[in-house]
């Protein structure tokens, strides 16, 4: 069977492997070099790796085009952004992650782009900041709000404008959503988080079928350097081979959560975007209370980073960057793998306390 033809659980366990011949490892070892034999098609560490390339492959399978790897996920956008030309526009939402946003105020400030930030629950609007753009940068659900953008809607508006679409898939994975099937010209991904699980990994990840963008993109990359570490790929790829399964439970464990979570008084309002295992939560009684949430619990952990197997929290506007129009009260809740009835004890424990 071609694994064209396979399953995404399949592609995620198979993808990227050697070939099976006797006496083969099951996984492409990790290759510690900085300097190859001249004549062949990577010539120098910068240029390529056989342990990036194994993850490349998996990662572009399951997304259905050709993958770039890199350093982190604000390399890879940066990389993207590269893209955009002196003085263009870029259009993006106004929830985006807030280090997209950062860099896209860095280079306006600096003259190089120009931003218009839009709120990506509004079509109409989104579809009339494309005129005129040079890139359109959507994230769906986004990050803390949980917005969903109509994709197809803005992206034939952006390709009506000559605009390149990117979507940020972090959050939905290629198993929820695979906006290149819907011919939006680049994914990004923060590897560091579903892609690779297990919170002992930065990396980031671009994928395109585009082959004319990703000869540009890679050259950018070699020509940057912001390449990833080949444990960090080694690692990445171990923890896709699992994605599926750990995107299931915790998912499951989401929605039973959000269920409860509509029902107790101490959460004002709670937001799902009806997949993924990622809620933000509006506490009843304010900023305080939220911060006082995050420091309550036993098995629930503070902190920024998300998508492992733990669960995870944090009120987002502890930030400075995080914008105004995001809930003070807003706590945003990666769920885990963990039992559900111990996660809802712990989480119901302190909630109860806030009452």
């Amino acid at each position: 069977m071609p694994e064209s033809s396979f399953r995404p659980a399949t592609v995620a366990v198979t993808a990227g492997r050697p070939d099976l011949v006797p006496d083969s490892p099951f996984n492409v070892p990790i290759t510690m070099a900085s300097t190859y034999v001249a004549g062949g098609d990577v010539e120098y560490g910068r240029y390529g790796n056989p342990s990036w390339t194994a993850f490349e492959e998996a990662l572009g399978g399951l997304e259905g085009g050709r993958c770039l790897s890199f350093a982190s996920g604000l390399a890879a956008v940066d990389t993207v952004l590269d893209l955009v030309g002196q003085g263009c526009k870029v259009v993006a939402p106004r929830h985006s992650y807030n280090g997209t946003v950062g860099q896209l105020a860095d280079l306006e400030a600096r003259g190089r782009i120009v931003t218009e930030l839009v709120d990506v629950t509004d079509t109409a609007a989104c579809v009339a900041a494309c005129e005129g753009a040079s890139l359109v940068w959507l994230e769906s659900p986004t990050n803390p709000a949980l917005e969903v953008a109509d994709i197809a809607t803005i992206r034939d508006a952006a390709h009506a404008a000559g605009a390149y679409v990117v979507v940020d898939n972090t959050f939905a994975t290629p198993l929820r959503q695979k906006p290149l099937e819907t011919d939006v010209d680049i994914v990004v991904h923060s590897a560091t988080k579903y892609i690779s699980g297990h919170s002992d990994v930065l990396m980031g990840a671009i994928v395109t079928r585009d082959d004319e963008l990703f000869d540009v993109l890679k050259k950018r990359r070699d020509l940057v350097g912001a390449i990833p570490g080949t444990l960090e790929a080694f690692l990445a790829l171990r923890g896709l081979r699992t994605l599926h399964v750990r995107l299931d439970r915790a998912e499951q464990n989401a929605q039973e959560l959000v269920r409860r979570l509509e029902e107790h008084p101490a959460v004002s309002e709670v937001r799902h975007p009806g997949f993924g295992a990622i809620i933000s939560i509006v506490l009843a009684q304010g900023a305080m209370a939220a911060d006082l949430l995050t420091h309550k619990t036993k098995l629930w952990v503070h902190a920024t980073s998300l998508g492992g197997v733990e669960s995870t929290f944090e009120r987002r506007r502890r930030w400075k960057v995080e914008p105004a129009t995001i809930p003070d009260a807003l706590v945003r809740m990666s769920v885990g793998i963990e039992d559900v009835e111990d996660l809802w004890e712990d989480l119901r424990t302190a909630l109860d306390d806030l009452t």
